[in-house]
């Protein structure tokens, strides 16, 4: 594993973790906060911009 890699998986990690945290402080209900923390989960770069453009603000 060269460094550009796993500085790119740092900085993925690093942006699913912000975005879950924000999952969580949002107004949203448990179960929509589930369903998006499973979107990011599974779906790490491509769940956080559908979040970002489609999640509860």
């Amino acid at each position: 594993m060269d460094v550009s890699s796993a500085l790119m998986g740092l900085i993925i990690v690093t942006v699913d973790a912000l975005v879950i945290f924000r999952i969580l402080q949002s107004k949203a209900d448990t179960l929509a906060k589930f369903f998006w923390i499973v979107v990011v989960l599974l779906l790490p770069i491509l769940g956080a911009v559908i979040w970002w453009f489609f999640g509860p603000k």
